[in-house]
């Protein structure tokens, strides 16, 4: 009978070179500065040109309305109140028509104000929308080698944490920026319509608190940096810890202490790190309010000291010029938060570009074709060599110069001993990994030359580590045919030998597997996911190990599911017990990244060599168990 096994083969998938955290370090040592992101961050707007328009036409009117009425507040008090001399009483009429023409104007403004708010809200909502989309489909697009290096929970901090910490900027940065610069702008032509002298005490420090803005804004970027390396870590404990597979290691080695003292450690740092941020340009904001606050009352000296110049200056004029002063007020620390937003978010934006930056080692040729239904089954290496890219220069490569041929519907079984690189056999056909020299042949091509899409579209893959979705039976079996239809999901399950098992559950195909499918045995899983490649139908079955994580009786039952989806088949399993391949149509037997001997059982048990040796080992393991 065919049928394979095994233990976990080859190495180096997951070797690092450095840690992640120098990773991050290094990555944002190299970050781009402002004016290199900022037509990045302004391309990100381009979908959105017309509510874009109307919000910056919205803001240009509010601007203009809002500086308005302290010009109205003048004429109130020197026309309205305070009539020509000779005129003891207020001329009501006049009052009467500037008010009206004041409270039109905020209702006005008010209702432009609510619709620039939704426009914004939506805007920029759109655009981090989209952004997360964006970083999400180019994350899909990354070799496997990328998700080997990097935790998990750093890179869902990305998608999460960084992504949503520029939210307040794509809303609120078109708006804030424009609106407060047409008022600032206003306000300080209004300002010198009605006195340049006072204009000139007004704005004497401004130039200063640009220059301490910018200082400011540095600080807070490297918090900000620091606090986002920081959130990625809570992220990766939380992801690595609160997972199934996390709890039940913490639990038999009873770590659970030691993971929350990690935890609360991490957050420890993050909420000191939090308080730096809010706290940092708190002084700054403090001296500039106290400096726009001082000066009504410095204008009324100079006003003073006007008058006795016999500068002519009216009680309506001080009125109005300190209204808009204080209107500027507003505008003038809204732009600088601004700037300060923007180099804060500076390490968000550069942490999001990092990653789309990033080019996916694996990429479609510009002329990749289909595979060729003709040949399809055959599967052939060439003198491939593989070394993994961020192994240490000084290791052997994991393989060396391997060629084989592998006929269609053929079942070949690689086996040796651990780390041989059996398993990164079973990477290179799919195309999970390149080869380093030498090719790979699918269908009689070149995997480099093929459509990925052809080519995993051909290929099916039950591994050790079986993965299921907390979703229910029917749905994590029609994730390799959407459009399934049930008696599609019965026959691919009776062929897998979990029909029965399924139909008899409380739910049957609606049954909840539970989280990474923990509700189910490991043997039922693995005829779970043996269910799902026989609902793809690949013309190439890959093998990966799919028993040697199974008690005897659950592996018997697997291995008869094994059998039925290789018939008719090209079958490439990788194995570690021997037992479970004897009736390959070739065995490869992978010894220090070499294919050391070829043959079925037989040859290879009368030859002697490296199989005949494994074979007797675990035959001997095997008796000791059995006494």
């Amino acid at each position: 009978m065919r049928g394979m096994g095994g233990g976990r083969g080859g190495g180096g998938g997951g070797r690092v070179s450095m840690s992640d955290a120098d990773a991050q370090r290094a990555a944002n040592a190299q970050a781009p500065r402002i004016p290199d992101l900022l037509p990045r961050i302004a391309s990100l707007f381009r979908p959105y040109k017309a509510p874009l328009a109307v919000t910056i036409a919205l803001v240009l009117v509010g601007a203009a309305l809002s500086v308005a009425p302290p010009l109205l507040t003048q004429q109130a008090f020197d026309r309205g109140l305070f009539p020509d001399e000779g005129q003891s009483a207020p001329d009501v009429p006049v009052l009467l028509q500037l008010v009206g023409i004041m409270v039109l104007l905020w209702v006005v403004s008010s209702a432009l104000g609510v619709w620039q708010t939704y426009l914004t809200a939506k805007v920029g909502n759109n655009v981090m929308g989209a952004l997360r989309i964006r970083l999400f489909s180019h994350l899909q697009a990354m070799e496997l080698g990328f998700f080997t290096r990097t935790k998990t929970g750093i890179i869902q901090s990305r998608l999460q944490n960084d992504v949503g910490g520029v939210a307040g900027v794509l809303s609120n940065t078109i708006q804030s920026v424009i609106g407060n610069t047409v008022t600032v702008i206003a306000a300080l032509v209004s300002m010198i319509v009605l006195s340049w002298q006072m204009t000139l005490v007004a704005v004497v420090l401004l130039p200063v608190l640009v220059v301490a803005q910018r200082r400011v804004g540095q600080v807070r970027a490297r918090i900000a940096t620091k606090t986002q390396e920081s959130l990625s870590e809570m992220t990766a404990i939380t992801q690595e810890t609160l997972s199934v597979s996390g709890i039940l290691l913490a639990k038999a080695f009873n770590q659970q202490g030691a993971e929350v003292q990690r935890y609360t450690d991490e957050n420890h740092r993050q909420i000191g790190l939090q308080i730096r941020q809010s706290m940092s340009g708190q002084w700054f904001f403090a001296i500039v309010g106290i400096f726009l606050s001082v000066i009504p009352a410095v204008i009324y000296l100079v006003a003073a000291w006007l008058i006795f110049q016999d500068v002519p200056v009216t009680a309506g004029t001080v009125v109005a010029f300190t209204t808009v002063q204080a209107r500027l007020m507003g505008p003038l620390m809204g732009l600088l938060r601004v700037a300060l937003d923007l180099q804060t978010s500076q390490a968000l934006f550069a942490r999001i570009f990092e990653y789309l930056d990033l080019t996916p080692a694996i990429r479609d040729a510009v002329d990749a074709r289909d595979v060729d239904a003709a040949h399809l089954g055959e599967v052939a290496f060439e003198d491939v060599v593989f070394r993994y890219p961020d192994a240490p220069e000084d290791t052997p490569a994991t393989l060396r110069g391997v060629s084989f041929a592998i006929e269609p519907g053929q079942y070949a079984a690689f086996v040796g001993p651990s780390g041989a690189g059996k398993t990164t056999v079973s990477y290179l056909v799919p195309r999970l990994h390149d080869v380093t020299e030498g090719r790979v042949l699918f269908a009689g091509t070149d995997v480099r030359e093929l459509k990925q899409d052809s080519l995993i579209g051909a290929i099916g893959i039950v591994s050790q580590e079986t993965y299921l979705f907390h979703a229910t039976i029917a749905e994590n079996l029609r994730y390799a045919k959407p459009d399934a239809t049930n008696d599609e999901l019965i026959a691919a399950a009776r062929s897998a030998n979990i029909h029965d098992t399924i139909a008899s559950f409380p739910d049957a195909y609606d049954t909840v597997v539970g989280e990474r499918g923990y509700r189910l045995s490991g043997g039922e899983k693995q005829r779970v996911a043996i269910a799902r490649v026989l609902l793809k139908d690949p013309a190439v079955l890959i093998l990966d190990e799919a028993t040697s994580a199974l008690d005897t009786v659950s592996e018997r039952v697997v291995q008869g599911a094994l059998d039925e989806a290789s018939r008719g088949r090209t079958t490439i399993a990788i194995a570690h017990r021997l037992s479970t391949v004897v009736g390959a149509d070739v065995i490869f037997v992978v010894d220090a990244g070499r294919i050391a001997e070829r043959g079925t059982h037989a040859e290879l048990l009368a030859a002697g060599g490296v199989y005949a040796t494994l074979f007797a080992e675990q035959l001997a393991a095997a008796r000791v168990e059995e006494d």
